[in-house]
């Protein structure tokens, strides 16, 4: 395997319709990294961070930053994913998970999605925004299919919105087109973003569970779900570099503050502010927390008015 070959599979979005299909694309990846590379980066801000470098046959590219205590190599990712396909079977569970299960959930995850991604940073400069394209797509295709082996209905699409006056006589439909709706029973209980980062995108989810409250009377919780908030940046030294963090916590709190919280923010990656700022750990929490915990509640709590929600699927 050479990375024309992973290239081929990998911008391809019809090659990706299955959690195997998955799998099965990250154990080439990482088999192709374990003797192929021109060299490993090591961030010198963050020195779990590193960035692999092609070698002409990918254009000499470095990639985006990897964290090398949640990627998997390919021995360990050989032993750690076959635990984390018996954890999605087991989902739900009455019996708490230990705290190695959640690990390895978190970084099965991150290993399979970020193989795609760095894959994709192989592509010649012309294609960057096709890469970002394909790995943001698929992204949030690998989270419904997460939820759908856990027997979670999940589709993205569009939501109509029923518009109601004081009356309760509908006036028209406002149409909102989301990553992910998750209903139970023919009810939308969980409306979400996916992203591969929060760079650009968290004031959209804040303001569409702002405008859901405002023009209806429907309660659903609105959630966002994330990759992770980093990014290369060059250092003052030649053919050095460092990362850079893509998450804004003056925006986020402002938002979460003054405008209204959201109901879950998850990351794969989470950033160290994320867990030592008492706020932002209060708001937000590893990708685990809603697959193990956050998303069974989520299910079985009420949401008077969801009924009346139609949704035209995409995906």
């Amino acid at each position: 395997m050479n990375i024309k070959k992973l290239l081929s599979i990998s911008t391809d979005k019809g090659n990706f319709k299955t959690l195997y299909n998955f799998i099965e694309f990250t154990l080439k990846y990482l088999d192709f990294i374990s003797n192929n590379l021109q060299a490993r980066i090591v961030s010198q801000n963050e020195t779990q961070y590193q960035f692999f470098q092609y070698s002409k046959e990918g254009h000499f590219n470095i990639t985006r930053p990897i964290n090398t205590e949640l990627m998997y190599d390919l021995a360990s990712f050989e032993t750690n994913v076959k635990i984390f396909q018996e954890i999605l079977s087991s989902l739900p569970s009455d019996s708490p998970h230990p705290q190695a299960h959640r690990m390895i959930f978190n970084r099965a995850v991150y290993t399979i999605q970020q193989s795609i991604g760095a894959s994709l940073d192989a592509l010649s400069s012309k294609e960057t925004n096709q890469a970002r394209k394909i790995h943001g797509d698929l992204f949030e295709r690998f989270v419904r299919i997460l939820f759908r082996s856990i027997d979670i209905s999940c589709v993205s699409g569009i939501i109509n919105v029923p518009i109601k006056d004081s009356e309760e006589r509908k006036l028209f439909d406002t149409k909102y087109q989301h990553d992910l709706i998750i209903t139970k029973d023919e009810k939308t209980k969980i409306i979400g973003s996916v992203k591969t980062s929060s760079k650009d995108r968290i004031d959209k989810v804040f303001m569409d569970k702002f405008m859901y409250w405002k023009l209806t009377d429907t309660y659903i919780p609105h959630i966002a779900v994330f990759l992770n908030d980093v990014q290369r940046k060059k250092t003052s030294k030649p053919n050095q570099y460092g990362v850079s963090s893509t998450f804004l916590p003056g925006h986020f709190k402002a938002y979460a503050l003054k405008l209204t919280p959201l109901d879950g923010v998850y990351y794969c990656d989470i950033r160290p502010n994320m867990i030592d700022d008492p706020f932002l750990a209060s708001q937000i929490s590893t990708l685990d927390r809603l697959f193990f915990n956050d998303v069974w509640v989520f299910l079985s709590a009420e949401n008077p008015g969801a009924e009346g929600i139609k949704i035209k699927p995409r995906d």
